[in-house]
């Protein structure tokens, strides 16, 4: 009797997450369903933005989106691997502790506090000394003087992407280092008997054997990033525009939906805009979950 309810438990709890993720994603598209009828699919691929003409359309802030989460990852994952690494594997047993525990408390600290460290402290640093030094070295150079132009503001795309990258860390990092730790300890040692080094270790035993663990942790950390509203509606500038520069201003779905959703009259044509990013953001997530499992399939089945 007590495993059939448990069962049965388990069971509802599992229909009652897809019920109601279901509902939030129906609720979205209904929402939206009006922007979608006025603009069709030329909303996805629409920079307009313009709240007296009625005209808009989603291109910016997807392309917000999508640019500063690819930008935090690149940031993020060989710092947070790094740490993972160093805990696991070259940190003394009395420092482990503390270091893991510091690093898991980052990921305590409201967003809205790192929105303020990064205005007020990291900011003023771009744009006083990061930005002016990067501007002028790349100054001349194809491409790269095109991918950091414009004046040293501080805020912008770069910025809210490093924002992101310090609050993905900890989730990342904390992943990595507890499934490094369940690699059974017999394997490392025979490793290390035949005349590995510790990277060769790390590298041949430790994440093959936790890479599905890995790609989660990381995958995570993305869904973090996509989804972050306050602390990037600090730093990136606001600005309803795609520019090639990434010292640029720009926006994403979650800071432009926190941002004129308070001004956006019920049953209005800007609400439905903004109610069919929410449910655009829900599709790119779906998308990179997607993505994430047909990158492991065959490893799975390996």
């Amino acid at each position: 009797m007590g495993d059939a309810v448990f069962a049965g438990f388990a069971r509802a709890s599992g229909g009652f997450v897809l019920l109601l993720l279901g509902g939030i994603i129906v609720s979205l598209f209904i929402g939206g369903l009006a922007a979608f009828r006025q603009f069709g699919a030329a909303f996805v691929v629409s920079p307009l933005w313009n709240p007296v003409t009625q005209k808009f359309g989603g291109l910016v802030p997807i392309y917000g989106t999508l640019v500063t989460s690819v930008l935090a990852l690149l940031l993020a994952v060989p710092l947070a691997f790094g740490i993972a690494f160093y805990l696991t594997e070259l940190a003394p047993a009395w420092l482990r502790r503390p270091v893991g525990t510091a690093i898991e408390l980052l990921a305590a600290v409201p967003s809205i506090i790192y929105g303020m460290w990064g205005f007020f402290v990291i900011v003023p640093i771009m744009a006083g000394t990061v930005q002016p030094a990067v501007i002028g070295a790349f100054d001349g150079i194809p491409v790269l003087q095109d991918l950091f132009a414009g004046p040293p503001f501080g805020t912008g795309i770069l910025t809210a992407a490093f924002i992101l990258a310090v609050m993905i860390i900890p989730f990342i990092a904390a992943t990595m280092r507890d499934v490094f730790l369940t690699v059974p300890a017999v394997y490392k040692e025979s490793a290390y008997g035949v005349g590995c080094t510790t990277w060769e270790v790390m590298r041949s035993i430790v994440l093959p054997y936790t890479r599905v663990s890995v790609v989660g942790g990381i995958m995570l950390g993305l869904g973090r990033a996509l989804g972050e509203t306050m602390a990037v509606t600090f730093v990136i500038g606001n600005a309803n525009r795609i520019t090639s520069s990434l010292f640029g201003a720009g926006n994403t779905i979650a800071s432009l939906v926190a941002l004129e959703f308070p001004e956006s009259p019920a049953g209005s044509l800007k609400l439905a805009s903004l109610l069919a990013l929410g449910f655009i953001l829900f599709v790119i997530s779906f998308i990179v979950l997607a993505i994430s499992r047909i990158l492991l399939r065959p490893r799975l089945k390996g």
